[in-house]
């Protein structure tokens, strides 16, 4: 089976996943932690790994954003949604702007990183880009405490013609590993005609110590804030980290 099709060949029906709303009440617990941590102002925000764009839809008004991500096609959706944010093609793990920040956001994408390595880079970037002080949020799906092996989750939108039936199902081969598995299935009809179209994401999966651990060795004072926004009811952490030096 082919893997990461939503962020390729399939990217043209993210738009039909879920949409801004479906971030709206975790952005805002996300806002109220940077006004807590920034004071305000009319901040500069980074987001790495931005996806579609609907996350940062949210901090538009409010911060002067730039969003990165590793696919030429999420990048192009994102700039449909927020034009006026610049927007680079580029790695989390590696990707260096030249630029320094009060804050970076890392939303879903983060569960992209197996490896601990991957987390080390990430936050190493993540440092690279902060002032004295920044913020970095992310939000992994899961812990190794928190993972519900068999979870399945669905959606149904409809553009135009289009109707598209969105289907997740994540399970954990190797309870040994970082690693689980996230299978998508797509029914996608137009018209009278059904198409059917499968997809598999390998996503990182650690324990809360191996996350707090690396944050705080890449030079954050980190903590986990509960963040329980999610429709299904599953439990959910932010991660919160501010720039020690």
């Amino acid at each position: 089976m082919d893997e990461n099709r939503l962020y390729d060949d399939l990217a043209h029906l993210y738009p039909l996943i879920a949409g801004p709303e479906a971030y709206a009440r975790e952005a805002e617990v996300w806002k109220q932690i940077l006004r807590e941590k920034l004071g305000p102002g009319r901040h500069r925000i980074l987001e790495l790994g931005v996806g579609g764009g609907f996350n940062l839809s949210h901090f538009t008004a409010e911060y002067d954003a730039v969003a990165v991500d590793l696919s030429p096609k999420m990048v192009a959706n994102s700039m449909r949604l927020n034009p006026d944010v610049p927007h680079s093609v580029g790695d989390m793990r590696t990707v260096r702007l030249n630029q320094t920040f009060k804050a970076v956001l890392i939303h879903d994408a983060i569960c992209y990183l197996t490896t601990e390595d991957d987390l080390r880079q990430t936050f190493e970037t993540v440092n690279l880009h902060l002032e004295t002080g920044g913020v970095v949020i992310a939000a992994p799906d899961w812990y190794k405490e928190t993972f519900i092996d068999g979870q399945v989750r669905h959606n149904t939108m409809r553009a135009g013609d289009t109707l598209l039936t969105h289907i997740e199902y994540e399970y954990d081969s190797d309870p040994d590993d970082t690693k689980n598995d996230m299978i998508l299935l797509y029914f996608i009809r137009q018209g009278k005609a059904l198409r059917i179209e499968q997809d598999h994401h390998i996503l990182g999966l650690f324990p809360a110590e191996t996350w707090l651990r690396i944050i705080k060795a890449c030079g954050f004072i980190v903590e986990r804030r509960l963040c329980c926004v999610h429709e299904d009811g599953r439990e959910a952490w932010a991660l919160v980290g501010v720039k020690t030096g």
